[in-house]
């Protein structure tokens, strides 16, 4: 019996399968033709030829660094925007706002970076502010979650022990909790930077400039050697940032 059950479930994937490629139109013989598979090679070739040209190389520093402002100042406001939101979120005001900045914070990071480049696209322009907002705010919400869960398991001694000193909320906070929190609070900035440079690279496809914007009007115009240049400078992009974050987590985190 579980023979002939296997044997029906791969028929039926089978016929999945044929049925996916006919509705699809795709035909495999046209695919690995002579043409076609001349068209693949020359389509290769012409991407492993980057240009490597003054003009072009200075342009694609400048998209780098707008890139990397993107990433960098959207990562900072979301991690301000995020620490406030995680308080109440945290309860540290009671119930009523804890439920309201939860629902927030999942509202925030529910829509996908891209989504909210194509909406800050319209209300902002086109360029590198749209993409800014959208890593802010889509970002806010992953740290605010991620800070407010830090915020309940943090222990709460060294808090309690100012405020029966006499000191204010904010006293207590900055000087009781804050330090405990710290070095988990940067892990998570950190990690959430190097989500966002890769992210920033891509929302230019919206308009939101940077790297992105430049590899769409390459690809675009079938411009395949300025392309194959800007994903360079992508990787080296990503592999530096990656870079630096790991030597600032070994350095300040871990210690």
């Amino acid at each position: 019996m579980t023979r002939l059950i296997n044997l029906l479930l791969l028929a039926v994937i089978g016929v999945a399968v044929y049925a996916s490629f006919a509705y699809l139109g795709i035909d495999l013989g046209t695919l690995i033709s002579g043409d076609s598979l001349k068209l693949m090679v020359g389509y290769v070739q012409r991407f492993l030829s980057p240009d490597l040209s003054a003009e072009h190389l200075s342009a694609i520093s400048r998209g780098a660094l707008e890139t990397l402002a993107m990433s960098a100042v959207g990562t900072l406001l979301a991690a301000v925007f995020g620490l406030l939101l995680a308080l109440p979120a945290a309860g540290r005001f009671g119930w009523p706002l804890q439920s309201a900045a939860r629902l927030l914070l999942n509202a925030l990071r529910a829509i996908p970076e891209l989504v909210w480049a194509a909406l800050m696209v319209l209300a902002a322009g086109l360029g590198p502010n749209a993409g800014t907002l959208a890593l802010a705010l889509h970002t806010a919400g992953v740290l605010g979650r991620l800070f407010a869960e830090a915020l309940e398991n943090t222990p709460t001694a060294p808090a309690e022990a100012i405020r029966l000193q006499g000191g204010g909320q904010v006293a207590a906070f900055c000087y009781g909790t804050l330090p405990n929190l710290w070095p988990q609070l940067l892990a998570y900035c950190l990690y959430r930077w190097e989500n966002n440079i890769r992210m920033a690279s891509v929302l230019g496809f919206v308009g939101a400039g940077g790297l992105g914007q430049m590899l769409y009007v390459s690809l675009s115009l079938f411009q395949e050697a300025q392309a194959s240049t800007v994903i360079l400078a992508m990787l080296m992009l990503v592999f530096g940032v990656d870079a630096l974050s790991s030597w600032t987590r070994q350095r300040w985190v871990r210690a």
